[in-house]
């Protein structure tokens, strides 16, 4: 069954349209006639999807639990889902494979079984456990909202002619500045200064700060003894060398 075809229109008692699955309907936990958007217990949707984001922030997962539980029993599952596949971007630090295992969970929530009978449920609080165990973090919107505030004010400070309060990590990003290596055989101003596959083995393709493993370091070494450009040893020891992380971004100048 499709999210269209689980759910339907209808007016709320604030009279805004509300999507919601045929289990919403129905009486609550006290026998009365829930509202449109009341969950069994009696509580509010949107209030218990605010709660169960909190609980995330806050690591709570009793709380994460319970929210997740009923918003799943009441026949929000579809809200549950969308929430918490936007807490793992938003509330979660980056890279946490947790964003897997929510995916997972909501597959066999919808697809294999119903969201609100006792399999769903389970997955429902699976996922909000997973979520609210996970390291917690704001990374994501913090950086967007910066990098947003910080475009507002270079656009306002070159109207005004001066230099920006705040600026973007890479400044003006020009070749020769602190981030001149991005500037390879892969961009318009690196081949225009005759940057070739000899500057992007030497410079642009080294890793770090842990640097390659044995067998990569051995690999490039080897492929850049096979290249058609002569490199010097120091040339190779320098791309196998990993990025020193006090100064990421420089890189010596080796005589052709």
């Amino acid at each position: 069954m499709t999210d269209d075809e689980s759910r339907q229109v209808t007016f709320g008692a604030d009279g805004e349209l509300s999507d919601r699955e045929p289990d919403a309907d129905g009486t609550n936990d006290f026998g009365e006639p829930k509202d449109s958007d009341e969950t069994d217990g009696g509580y509010n949707r949107f209030a218990v999807s605010s709660l169960l984001q909190k609980a995330v922030r806050r690591s709570d997962e009793q709380v994460a639990a319970w929210a997740a539980w009923e918003l799943a029993r009441s026949g929000f599952g579809w809200n549950l889902w969308d929430r918490l596949n936007l807490y793992v971007v938003e509330d979660l630090r980056a890279g946490d494979d947790v964003a897997l295992l929510v995916e997972r969970y909501e597959e066999l929530a919808t697809e294999r079984w119903e969201p609100s009978e006792w399999r769903g449920r389970i997955c429902a609080v699976h996922a909000a456990l997973a979520c609210a165990r996970a390291r917690s973090s704001r990374e994501s919107p913090n950086a967007d909202e910066f990098f947003r505030n910080a475009a507002a004010e270079r656009a306002e400070a070159r109207e005004e002619g001066r230099e920006p309060a705040q600026d973007f990590p890479v400044g003006d990003f020009e070749p020769g500045g602190e981030y001149d290596v991005a500037f390879d055989k892969h961009t318009g101003e690196g081949s225009r200064l005759g940057r070739d596959a000899r500057f992007f083995k030497t410079h642009g393709a080294r890793v770090g700060p842990e640097g390659e493993d044995e067998q990569s370091r051995r690999w490039q070494r080897l492929n850049m003894l096979l290249h058609d450009a002569e490199f010097s040893e120091a040339e190779i020891e320098h791309a196998l060398s990993a990025v020193d992380p006090d100064e990421r971004w420089d890189e010596p100048t080796f005589e052709e």
